[in-house]
């Protein structure tokens, strides 16, 4: 399956999760439960998505390194601080976050499917293959930021 690896950019996993949440959550019946906590939860998890997708977008404009998920061999720095102390992937916590925000909206148990199947995906096809690279490109420093930042939270 290495064929998948680094082909289909993450946003557009994201977007393709969207519909197929919606139509799980109409396979059983929802969760009911206020509407105005309903849209508190869900805006407060999509704007906690946003600000780790941006803060990881920013920091490598910041770098001036790569965004482009599909050829992590561009990367001419390895960005460690800032929201990479967190986590080594900020801007898929965020799209998986926006997903979870999704999920809580739809309020459908189901619908959790999304998130969980974009990680795995993601884990599977983006991240691992991007630090295969980054470890080769960038050796014993790369391995020592893997061990003091998680891959996902």
């Amino acid at each position: 399956m290495a064929q998948l690896d680094h082909k289909i950019p993450p946003p557009v996993v994201a977007v393709v999760a969207l519909p197929v949440m919606w139509l799980l959550s109409s396979v059983l019946p929802r969760v009911e439960y206020s509407p105005t906590v309903r849209v508190a939860l869900a805006g407060g998890v999509l704007v906690i998505g946003l600000a780790f997708s941006i803060a990881g977008a920013l920091a490598f404009r910041r770098a001036k390194t790569t965004v482009n998920p599909l050829r992590p061999e561009q990367a001419s720095t390895l960005v460690t601080t800032g929201v990479y102390r967190i986590t080594r992937n900020p801007m898929y916590v965020g799209l998986m976050l926006a997903l979870l925000a999704w999920a809580v909206w739809l309020a459908s148990p189901l619908s959790l499917a999304g998130p969980v199947l974009f990680i795995a995906y993601i884990d599977r096809f983006q991240i691992r293959p991007e630090e295969a690279v980054l470890t080769a490109k960038f050796g014993a420093v790369y391995e020592q930021y893997e061990s003091a930042a998680r891959r996902w939270l």
